[in-house]
């Protein structure tokens, strides 16, 4: 099965003389043509039934992307030492000394881990530090092994091989009582390109998300702005990763170990080697294809909440396949770089990003005492994939579901509140997953 494209074109022709509210558009659909509402639901549905979504979208055009990549492979193709002089990640792993105040260690497998908050999420984090929740989750790991052999994750021996950058894309909310943690942007030094190609291939990116977030919107019956309304000011990071090919090519090497996202919608430039699969709402997994000139939106868990479960945030994993192989060859043949960069974008709302970690309770209690004041900061369950899961709600923002969707039979499980609240739901389920002992 291959995802259809999306072809945004026509709809960005006429997006700035639609409404907001739904009887209004509903008059505009009628007036403009029955191609305007088959289109959004067309997105919408495939949201639903994939929770991936292939665009083409005429402000991003294959030679952006190939600009952006061509910096990106100059980039990860330096020495290492030089690829952390950027590093600024916001969840460390220190062995020594704590360097800054929301210190303290716990036990993580068997194994004591200093852990150092540094809520810059801005600059590089080396491979080796994101661990897939499929390594440590034992329940996951259940799940995974009564699927079909055919459908199920590659397993991963260990942290994910890659690297990555996190850049800030857009404008930042200037009441916020994370003012002061919204660092200076890291640029690395021989790069003068940087700035403008990573501000400029991030930007329109957000653009095609916004779009996206439009006409699903249109497409589920909501207002225009139901979606997009909620995605003001975020703290949108383009978040490119490398990983090199010439040292990870073996068939069945994991990149990124099977996971979902936490934020509204994810967005990837095309990336020259293959290697993404992701899960369909009937658990079957395909290789997504990404034709050239084009984009992958995924679904993310608050687009889940939004609609109570309509759509549910996508599974996916990134590994070497034969196809993988294949361009490996191709390019080493044509004298090309063998990092694997996949540019990533997150659709966001306001709030600084999530730091995911395993705790026992004792750990547990004490990460609770010290951020009590961080009411914006997310703690998830058992996935240390700390980098890839940026962007959730506001604080003083409520997460529920819009519109129709609150009449849904499953709209329980998606019971409005607010970010403070959000968080101490999180830690409770981190308090029920030690008290079994599983941490």
């Amino acid at each position: 099965m291959e995802i259809p494209v999306i072809d945004l074109s026509r709809y960005l022709e006429i997006a700035d003389q639609l409404g907001t509210e739904p009887v209004k558009l509903s008059g505009q659909i009628e007036e403009f043509g029955s191609w305007l509402g088959e289109l959004c639901k067309e997105v919408s549905q495939i949201l639903r039934e994939t929770g991936a979504l292939v665009v083409k979208d005429p402000r991003c055009t294959a030679e952006d992307n190939d600009k952006f990549i061509d910096m990106m492979e100059k980039y990860f193709e330096r020495p290492r030492e030089f690829k952390l002089l950027q590093e600024r990640s916001h969840l460390h792993y220190q062995c020594g000394e704590m360097r800054e105040s929301f210190d303290f260690e716990f036990g993580v497998l068997g194994t004591k881990v200093f852990f150092e908050f540094d809520l810059e999420d801005v600059g590089v984090t080396p491979e080796g530090v994101e661990v897939p929740r499929s390594l440590v989750d034992e329940e996951m790991q259940k799940k995974l092994k009564a699927m079909p052999k055919e459908f199920q994750p590659s397993t991963p021996s260990g942290p994910d091989p890659k690297w990555r950058y996190m850049w800030r894309v857009g404008p930042r909310p200037s009441n916020t009582c994370f003012k002061e943690l919204n660092s200076e942007p890291v640029i690395p030094e021989g790069f003068p390109e940087w700035k403008d190609t990573m501000d400029s291939w991030g930007c329109k990116m957000i653009s095609t998300i916004e779009a996206v977030a439009e006409m699903a919107a249109i497409g589920f019956g909501l207002s225009k702005c139901a979606f997009t309304s909620l995605m003001k000011q975020g703290p949108h990071l383009l978040a490119p990763t490398g990983s090199d090919l010439s040292c990870h090519r073996q068939e069945g090497t994991v990149f990124a170990g099977y996971h979902y996202d936490l934020n509204f919608l994810t967005i990837h430039g095309r990336s020259r080697f293959p290697g993404l699969n992701i899960w369909l709402r009937n658990g079957q997994k395909i290789e997504v294809k990404v034709p050239s000139g084009c984009l992958l939106i995924q679904t993310g868990k608050q687009i889940e909440w939004l609609t109570a479960g309509e759509c549910m945030a996508g599974m996916h994993e990134v590994v070497v396949t034969n196809r993988t192989i294949d361009a490996i060859k191709l390019a080493s043949q044509q004298n090309r770089s063998l990092w694997r960069v996949s540019s990533t974008v997150s659709g966001a709302k306001h709030t600084i990003s999530s730091i995911i970690i395993l705790l026992d309770l004792g750990a547990c209690n004490i990460l609770k005492s010290k951020l009590y004041c961080l009411e914006n900061l997310v703690l998830t369950c058992f996935i240390l994939d700390h980098m890839q899961l940026f962007a959730h709600i506001a604080s003083d923002a409520v997460l529920k579901p819009l519109g129709h969707f609150v009449e849904s039979p499953l709209a329980s499980k998606y019971p409005p509140m607010c970010s403070g609240e959000f968080v101490e739901q999180e830690l409770a389920v981190i308090n029920l997953k030690g008290n079994k002992g599983e941490s």
